[in-house]
């Protein structure tokens, strides 16, 4: 079974990209609605007790949650050292039960893949891309966004030509939808041609 990443900076494209592969009939493992699902279960508690005040009835506020980082570093080291594991769970039974299905290829969109370490748990990476200035108006164009948090946001990711460089390929979303789609399919029949072995050689021992 054949591991990919997805990843890229916000307002690149991932999420299109990654829907496609979907109509490909290639499973893809969203990193960013796992961490949604786990704000509404089982990290509940485990925020709750690390932030105190920051959850509800209905799961955690993501508004009071975000007001308790303002932006320190050590307060988002702390967080992520709570989803990290949760997140890396649900991503281990999403690849076991597509294994089980016999899946050839299966996706982990991982906005924050290289960050994070993920490169080494996927066989290969592709990074979803757009020129700098497309990435900014598609960003700053999304409801509750200001240029203060799209700078902050951009401060924590690693640089687009810094991706682009250690990635096996690259979709460029800066032109049309039916281009981007073309450059998936055109990456789609090459991987039909390669093994993975990261599955067993990582996955199953950690």
């Amino acid at each position: 079974m054949l591991i990919v990443g997805l990843t890229g900076s916000i307002g690149m494209g991932k999420s299109t990209v990654a829907e496609y592969f979907i109509k490909r009939g290639i499973a893809v493992f969203d990193a960013d609605g796992e961490v949604h699902r786990l704000y509404e279960n089982e990290a509940v508690p485990l925020i709750e007790n690390a932030f105190p005040g920051t959850t509800n009835s209905q799961g955690v506020d993501r508004v009071k949650l975000g007001l308790a980082l303002k932006g320190e570093a050590r307060a988002f080291a702390k967080l992520e050292a709570l989803i990290h594991p949760l997140v890396l769970m649900g991503q281990r039974k999403f690849l076991e039960n597509e294994r089980d299905r016999g899946s050839e290829i299966v996706v982990l969109e991982i906005p924050l893949l290289y960050e994070t370490g993920g490169e080494e748990k996927v066989d290969l990476v592709i990074v979803v891309s757009a020129d700098a200035e497309q990435q900014r108006m598609r960003v700053l164009a999304r409801p509750n966004m200001s240029e203060e948090k799209f700078e902050h946001i951009l401060s924590r990711q690693l640089a687009d030509n810094e991706k682009r460089r250690r990635a096996n390929y690259v979709v460029d979303t800066s032109r049309t939808i039916d281009d981007t789609y073309l450059q998936v399919d055109m990456i789609i029949a090459r991987l039909k041609n390669q093994k993975g072995d990261v599955f067993e050689s990582w996955w199953r021992h950690h």
